[in-house]
Formats: C-alpha cells, sequence, structure tokens
C-alpha cells in the first residue's frame, strides 16, 4: 500500500475509515498510526497514547468488534474495517459498563479508563458471562497506574453473568 516515489519519498495515498458508524477519507501515510489519525485528523481524543508500544491499553480501540492497539496499527491496515472508539460506545449517553465504572469507583485519574472500558466492551461483547479468570486474562494488557484493577475487574463482572 506504500507508494515510494523516486528518490525514496513516500506517496500519500487514499485510506477510507468507518468510525463508529462514520466514514472518513483521507490522502495519508497508510503507516500513520491509527491512534494519530484518530485523535489529530478525526478529533477523538478520547483514545489515549500512553506507552506508544501496545503495552499499556490506554490506545484500545475495537477493531470489527476486537481491542487492538491503537497506536501499533498503521491507518491503511484499518481501512475496510470497522472501527469504534471510547467515543461510539457512548454516543447516547452512557452505557451500562461505564455506568459499573462510576458505581464501582473504578476509576482514579482516568487516563486508562477509555481503554479499560472498550477492551472490557470488547470481552462482553465476545463473551457475555465471563469468569473472574477470563477477566482478568482479557485486561491484562490494560494498565492502571493508579492500582483500580481489584474494582475494575468488579465493574466488569457487575455487568455480566459472570461469577463475580
Amino acid at each position: 500500500m506504500l507508494v515510494p516515489e523516486r528518490g525514496g519519498a513516500v506517496v500519500p495515498v487514499t485510506v477510507v475509515l468507518c468510525v463508529n458508524g462514520e466514514r472518513h477519507e483521507f490522502e495519508i501515510d497508510p503507516l500513520e498510526r491509527l491512534a494519530d489519525v484518530l485523535r489529530d485528523r478525526i478529533g477523538l481524543v478520547g483514545t489515549k497514547v500512553g506507552c506508544g508500544e501496545g503495552a499499556c491499553g490506554a490506545c484500545a480501540v475495537l477493531l470489527d468488534g476486537r481491542a487492538v492497539a491503537s497506536c501499533l496499527l498503521a491507518v491503511g491496515s484499518a481501512a475496510g474495517h470497522r472501527i469504534e472508539t471510547i467515543e461510539g460506545l457512548s454516543r447516547d449517553g452512557l452505557t451500562p459498563l461505564q455506568e459499573a465504572f462510576i458505581a464501582a469507583d473504578a476509576l482514579q485519574c482516568g487516563f486508562c479508563t477509555p481503554g479499560q472500558i472498550v477492551a472490557a466492551t470488547g470481552l462482553l461483547r465476545a463473551e457475555p458471562a465471563p469468569t473472574r479468570a477470563a477477566v482478568r486474562q482479557a485486561m491484562s494488557g490494560n494498565i492502571c497506574r493508579c492500582g483500580c484493577y481489584p474494582k475494575i475487574e468488579q465493574a466488569i463482572l457487575s455487568c455480566s453473568g459472570g461469577d463475580g
């Protein structure tokens, strides 16, 4: 998809993204990070860039329903897929999972919270009644520096038919 010109310069290509049900078309380097496109070009700043290495989960978005690290994903690779961000999840108000995070006090600084909620949404859509172990495994790619893990787990399990 990357088209080098003579002399090695990159020629932008047309990339079409479907983000939160809306079509976005760009002339862009297809290797630009999806996280940067979401934040800087579309204005969806709920997706955070924490580590920039895919290790913290702050940049989690749903790609065809599966949580992915948008800081590692080239925007060209996301073309043709359905992308959901935290803003798309709460388009019609807070979701039950967001309300559960608030009720469980599962956030302090809030930096990781969008990624946590996006990853948990992906989990609950794929597995509506996860076990405590399944929640821990699914959320293991999301770091909370404030240490809210027990409360995050409690919030997720309260929205499921799992063993919480």
